[in-house]
């Protein structure tokens, strides 16, 4: 976090933010004293059309065009020479990615302190949120937003001849009878069982299943499960940690089938996918 020491920053230097993450959803944002017209960092949805939502407790339901896009939380003063705001937990943000801006100005990142969410364990009854601060590639400061409800959080992956398992963990609903995960491609589906107890899940995907037709192109599937034979799918993904991009973090050895190779991997959302290449 700032030290109160710190320096003020120069005029003209864009504002820079250190954050603390905690386990229930909150991020504290801590601003060394820039000039603001008003005390007030925004957080606004990338691509977004809706309307704004208050700080000072649950926002408001869907506009038309989408859900609220613009979180204003009130800046007050802090340690000597900084300024404080607070995202509670029981605030909504809906899923995507949210930049920081003071102003018209965009709030860099300054340090962030993640170790609260790291393996966390959510206590929502009907599935997950969750929140990361993270820096842009461009080195501006947004926090990703999940709202999964129901979630299947992925665990470990163990890799066979010519398979992958994939073990987790289900929020918001359990595997029961006629349970299946589902590998999507376009409108093609491909089904397997899949079983567990309590929150618990597991399904093996055999690559040879996703290689026919044969693969000409790179093709991505998509894993969703499907806890029971009524039930609708759920995107099966991995967002209860401090990663926001696991895309280019985890990467899985590939399987070499007959005129394909196979691995299972994330996208930049954290979307647990298998990949095909020729």
């Amino acid at each position: 976090m700032s030290d109160a020491t710190d320096p003020a920053p120069a005029p003209g230097t864009p504002p820079r933010a250190d954050c603390v993450a905690d386990s229930a959803g909150g991020i504290t944002f801590d601003i060394a004293v820039v000039d603001v017209a008003e005390p007030v960092l925004v957080l606004r949805r990338r691509g977004g059309s809706g309307g704004p939502v208050s700080s000072g407790g649950p926002g408001p339901g869907p506009v038309p065009g989408g859900a609220p896009d613009e979180a204003r939380l009130p800046l007050t003063p802090a340690a000597e020479g900084h300024l404080r705001a607070v995202l509670p937990g029981t605030v909504q943000l809906a899923e995507g990615r949210w930049d920081a801006y003071l102003g018209d100005r965009a709030v860099e990142p300054g340090v962030r302190d993640l170790r609260a969410l790291v393996d966390r364990i959510p206590d929502e009854p009907d599935g997950v949120r969750a929140r990361v601060p993270y820096p842009t590639a461009d080195g501006r400061l947004a926090v990703r937003s999940w709202v999964r409800r129901p979630h299947a959080e992925a665990g470990d992956i163990v890799l066979g001849e010519g398979v992958c398992t994939v073990e987790g963990t289900l929020y918001g609903a359990r595997c029961a009878a006629g349970a299946v995960a589902e590998a999507r491609l376009g409108q093609a589906v491909h089904r397997v069982p899949a079983g567990g107890e309590g929150g618990a899940f597991a399904f093996t995907v055999p690559y040879d299943l996703l290689a026919e037709p044969p693969v000409t192109s790179e093709q991505l599937w998509e894993l969703w499960l499907r806890p029971d034979a009524g039930a609708e799918p759920v995107r099966v993904a991995r967002v209860l940690d401090d990663v926001w991009d696991r895309k280019n973090v985890f990467v899985y050895p590939a399987h070499r089938g007959e005129g394909y190779r196979a691995a299972p991997c994330y996208t930049a959302d954290n979307d647990l996918c298998v990949r095909l290449t020729p």
